[in-house]
């Protein structure tokens, strides 16, 4: 399949739809990436966002998130510099480190966007997050402990639950934390 030639069928800021033999699928345009923070805390709570999405049509619960270089201003932006930025805007919590955990994609088979997973320690609580004046986000902080529960009530009220909370609801997944 990587001889048959690639076409761009739409193009948007955002995302561009493309097709290569039979296959279609997505990509983010201009180079554009994300960056998802794990940010658990010393009293092991980890931090999740709520926010509407609109492709699914209702909230979802997720790991606290944010586009790298979607700005034209700094299209080469460092993915460390850009989730401690997402994480302060979206959860009011500023890292004292953020490690790179490493790259992954999100659903292969269909969109060809990655993200860089980071991990975020040393946590201080610094603003009330919310996100942005076009996002309206609400901050669950949550004992790793409650998670599942948590999660099933978030179910239970219509949230969607972002794929990537399984690493967290696996056992023994996260490994140690610090």
């Amino acid at each position: 399949m990587p001889d048959k030639p690639e076409r761009i069928e739409w193009q948007g800021k955002f995302i561009t739809a493309r097709t290569r033999g039979k296959w279609e699928y997505v990509t983010r345009a201009r180079g554009i990436r994300a960056a998802v923070i794990l940010a658990i805390d010393a009293d092991d709570h980890v931090l999740l966002v709520e926010q509407y999405r609109v492709p699914l049509g209702k909230a979802c619960l997720e790991l606290p998130a944010g586009l790298i270089g979607d700005d034209d201003s700094a299209p080469d932006e460092d993915p460390s510099a850009a989730a401690a930025r997402e994480l302060e805007e979206e959860t009011g919590y500023r890292a004292e480190r953020i490690e790179v955990i490493g790259e992954f994609y999100s659903s292969p088979g269909m969109v060809s966007e990655s993200f860089t997973l980071v991990r975020a320690h040393g946590l201080t609580r610094v603003g009330p997050g919310g996100g942005t004046e076009s996002e309206d986000i609400t901050v669950h902080r949550v004992a790793l402990a409650h998670l599942p529960q948590f999660t099933e009530m978030a179910r239970a009220r219509g949230l969607g639950i972002d794929v990537r909370l399984l690493m967290l609801l696996a056992p023994g997944i996260t490994g140690e934390r610090t």
